[in-house]
């Protein structure tokens, strides 16, 4: 079976990276995913843009600055937008419709947080039987009080590389090892 791919990009807004909150190398994540949906885009692939609609809690509230995308991050007409309400990108969302349309059973997982909504969402798409590649370079979160960003990235990246695989599987990769 021909693997049909998707780039997911999570929660690049505003304000998941307030001033003076350092994030984990935001700059060269930000820099690989923008070559990573460049790939996508020449290839004809979706790039799907995940954006956290924290209403509820009040933030991340939609058409706020804060909600925005970052600026740095490079966003093409032709890009899927989505919105999300939990950490899980699947949850309530219209992601799985978008994905079984276009026949996507290989997701490119990139963005923020690294230990909530990235999380969430490869748990959530593993347990779909989605083949699942980690960028293990394009992914940041911020500090926590008792653990540096450097240190969630790198958990996590050991996290998944450890997992038990369903149906599907964990791939990790750097952005340039990718090739579509």
């Amino acid at each position: 079976m021909k693997n049909h791919k998707a780039l997911l990009i999570i929660d690049m807004q505003n304000e998941s990276f307030p001033p003076g909150a350092p994030s984990y190398d935001l700059e060269g994540v930000v820099t690989r995913i923008n070559a990573l949906s460049a790939k996508f885009r020449a290839a004809g692939l979706p790039v799907i843009l995940v954006q956290h609609d924290g209403t509820l809690q009040g933030e991340y509230v939609p058409g706020t600055p804060g909600w925005e995308l970052i600026p740095a991050l490079t966003v093409s007409p032709g890009d899927i937008r989505i919105g999300k309400t939990a950490n899980d990108t699947f949850y309530e969302t219209e992601l799985q419709t978008i994905l079984d349309q276009r026949q996507v059973n290989e997701l490119f997982i990139t963005g923020s947080a690294t230990d909530f909504c990235i999380d969430s969402s490869i748990q959530s798409a593993l347990t779909k039987n989605y083949i699942v590649t980690v960028v293990r370079d394009g992914h940041t979160t911020g500090e926590r009080a008792h653990l540096s960003a450097q240190k969630i990235v790198e958990h996590y990246n050991w996290v998944w590389r450890n997992l038990n695989p369903t149906k599907g599987r964990v791939v990790m990769k750097r952005a340039e090892e990718i090739e579509l």
